[in-house]
């Protein structure tokens, strides 16, 4: 399959927010979210040592390529851990290969649709696409651009749903990157496109002890192809989260041109929120 790698992708305005969702203004993560993250990660990381049992058997599916995009001022490293585990069970699995994800600068506007064509050529077959926080707004963007040469899109604490920076833990600090970027967000805002559903189906993985961005923002609108999972554990672990990584695992292996909305296996779901 031949894909046309479209540069437009990874365009962060922020139109004004519709008046019919004034609950969807939530401000930031609280102080104690945001400086409990770290160990709370850490904690994610040690899970896994005891998740490792259920989490072998985790769902297979057809092997299809996949493309792994990192969180904001996190590289290939940071999805190391979920890339070994989708490549475990038998995904052909790639990292983005554009460094440190600073925000969407010039390399990444230029390079990462073609990132994600190459993928599809190589493959002959469209791509299931993973974002960890902003690498997952880049992933709906890619999906809106290039529709064909994407299976799927899962994101994980990804805020797509953003009116202003204000709502996050790291506003302050998008913003002093800003002088990078290729595309500047007007209206100090990232993106706002709750209420279009993506072209292809889409998980929204997100936790409600996220302590960087505000968890209400990273859940999609319910459609006959997307939905909002809830997970627990925090916002730096989403990527080795025992409860994420199931959960991905279940999405990647439903058959090409199918889906089914996510249910949670009856011996797990103690580990879901209700």
């Amino acid at each position: 399959m031949s894909v046309a790698a479209d540069t437009s992708v990874v365009d962060l305005g922020c139109s004004e927010l519709p008046e019919t969702f004034p609950e969807l203004l939530p401000g930031p993560p609280s102080l104690v979210m945001c400086l409990t993250e770290p160990p709370r990660g850490l904690a994610d990381i040690a899970s896994l040592v005891l998740a490792a049992p259920w989490l072998l058997r985790s769902p297979r599916g057809d092997g299809h390529p996949i493309l792994v995009l990192p969180g904001l001022l996190a590289s290939d490293t940071s999805t190391m851990a979920m890339r070994a585990y989708l490549r475990f069970l038998g995904y052909r699995v790639h990292g983005w290969n554009l460094g440190i994800n600073t925000g969407p600068t010039p390399q990444v506007v230029d390079g990462l649709p073609g990132v994600l064509a190459g993928l599809a050529d190589r493959y002959d077959k469209p791509v299931s696409v993973i974002g960890w926080s902003l690498g997952g707004i880049y992933a709906r963007q890619l999906a809106r651009d290039l529709p064909h040469a994407v299976r799927q899109v899962i994101t994980l604490g990804s805020p797509f749903g953003l009116s202003n920076l204000q709502q996050t833990r790291v506003g302050a600090l998008y913003s002093r990157m800003s002088g990078n970027h290729a595309i500047l967000p007007p209206v100090n805002g990232i993106e706002w496109e709750l209420g279009h559903p993506l072209p292809v189906p889409a998980t929204a993985l997100y936790s409600k002890r996220d302590g960087v961005v505000p968890w209400q923002v990273c859940r999609d609108f319910p459609s006959d192809r997307s939905e909002s999972v809830a997970v627990h554990g925090s916002h730096m672990g989403l990527t080795h989260n025992p409860s994420a990584l199931w959960a991905v695992a279940d999405r990647l292996a439903q058959a090409a041109d199918t889906w089914d909305p996510f249910v949670v296996p009856r011996h797990l779901r103690r580990l879901y929120p209700r």
